[in-house]
């Protein structure tokens, strides 16, 4: 079947009932090739992993042109909350589409703008009163970080103008944002253009020493951070985190008492917290909120993936109204002079909104813990597994570490799991040896357990070809 027509295949096309000759996999995949240059990518290595030509998607599940299917079981990189072509969310964006596709947003405003806004700044208890568009991940932190300077320069601090971050984060891939991600991967190539931060250690909890506890990692963690205040904070903006899970650092989870103590320490200091809930956002840790969990509000929340549902690019920064009014000036050059064409597109919008509503209406929080609950339950021989270790949850993210003692076995481990894997109808990307789950909000009981069955047979395919 291809999108609902019974096909043949004729000399590599596809022919439906209508004669009507559509491209097969085959040739989409060669165009791709020819002519996209894919993210994330070496692209040479796709001459031995091929490319899945996806055609459609319904609910959890992603369907090539040949009808076969994916659980897409890492959201789409971890954007997609409600499945692919949901109903309430096809439905508002068709609404809109008839009332207003795009306005620019400087010396204009729009419907879904405003109530986007204020409904975010709800959530916040009206802490975050002030919403900044952009459409991208790393676009939101440039803001942040970026705001943040300026309101110092604004306040008569001008000597503030550095940053901090810890060790193995990710804050996306534009130049400020590198110069706040400690992942050498992503960012040696280009260090000759990167002013880069203060990198101070990790709570990961993978950290601890024998003994230890998630919350003892914390506390030396922070013990480091205070050092580097000690000795910086009248250059220091602010420092940047990810919120309980460090997602690109292989899911590396941290006791939620960080959070509260490095909140502490930037208000003893006058330094400026921003959490960076860009992966970590809209449910995925157990809160709308990561922050929540650690009863703390920073100065500035990123916003994306997830906050759209998956369906549009969308980022917003949430800062507080005392940040805004430094801004707040006759004097045009003290204004905030970012901007982006399609900052707090009217479609990105309303897509934000039906999501919010599929939260509220469907209950997704409380329902989230069960399934969570259940998803634990299945994995649960992952704790027995001789080649494993490290196996943690935070919310609805689920991973474990595989232990690989073959050099090259452990640097071809992903590849080999994610082809493993799609045999088995999943899409998963292990993070190195980190293998991790990170799934749509909708999957029935039978979908987690299909889930986490498939993801163990793969795990031990995978490594009985390194045998």
């Amino acid at each position: 079947m291809f999108f609902g027509m019974q096909t043949r295949r004729s000399h590599g096309v596809v022919l439906n009932l209508n004669n009507q000759y559509t491209p097969a996999a085959d040739d989409w995949i060669a165009r791709s090739l020819r002519a996209v240059w894919h993210p994330c990518t070496q692209m040479k290595h796709h001459e031995r992993t091929p490319l899945v030509p996806i055609a459609r998607g319904k609910g959890p599940w992603l369907y090539d042109h040949q009808g076969n299917r994916y659980l897409d079981a890492i959201s789409s990189w971890w954007v997609n909350l409600f499945g692919h072509a949901n109903p309430d969310i096809n439905a508002a964006l068709k609404d809109q589409l008839d009332t207003l596709e795009h306005a620019m947003l400087a010396g204009c405003t729009h419907e879904p703008a405003v109530l986007l806004a204020e409904r975010l700044n709800a959530l916040t208890h009206n802490t975050l009163g002030h919403a900044f568009f952009a459409s991208d991940g790393a676009s939101a932190v440039e803001i942040a970080l970026k705001m943040s300077f300026h309101f110092w320069r604004n306040s008569g601090r001008a000597e503030k103008r550095e940053f901090a971050c810890l060790a193995n984060s990710y804050h996306g891939e534009t130049i400020g944002a590198l110069g706040v991600t400690d992942v050498a991967l992503f960012k040696d190539a280009y260090d000759p253009l990167i002013r880069n931060a203060h990198v101070v250690t990790s709570p990961d909890a993978r950290n601890a020493r024998e003994g230890e506890t998630p919350r003892d990692v914390a506390q030396r963690a922070l013990a480091d951070m205070k050092t580097l205040f000690d000795a910086k904070a009248s250059q220091l903006a602010a420092v940047i985190v990810e919120p309980l899970v460090q997602c690109a650092a292989g899911m590396a989870m941290h006791d939620p008492s960080y959070l509260k103590g490095l909140r502490a320490l930037c208000d003893d200091y006058g330094v400026h917290l921003i959490a960076d809930e860009i992966a970590v956002g809209c449910g995925r840790t157990g809160t709308f909120f990561a922050c929540e969990q650690a009863g703390i509000w920073p100065d500035f929340i990123c916003l994306s993936k997830g906050i759209s549902g998956g369906y549009l690019p969308l980022s917003i920064v949430l800062t507080r109204d005392e940040i805004y009014a430094a801004f707040y000036d006759d004097d045009m050059t003290r204004g905030f002079l970012h901007s982006h064409s399609y900052t707090g597109n009217p479609l990105a919008c309303r897509a934000a909104l039906a999501t919010l509503d599929l939260f509220d209406t469907a209950n997704v929080i409380e329902v989230n813990h069960r399934k969570s609950a259940f998803l634990r339950a299945a994995l649960s021989p992952l704790h027995d597994h001789t080649q494993v270790k490290n196996v943690r949850q935070q919310g609805t993210i689920f991973a474990f570490d595989a232990v690989i003692k073959d050099p090259l076995q452990a640097r071809t481990f992903s590849r080999r799991f994610f082809e493993n894997a799609l045999k088995q109808e999943l899409l998963l990307r292990p993070i190195g040896t980190t293998v991790y789950l990170m799934p749509p909000y909708i999957l029935s009981d039978d979908e987690l357990k299909l889930l986490a069955e498939r993801t163990l047979s793969v795990f031990d395919a995978t490594l009985a070809e390194a045998a």
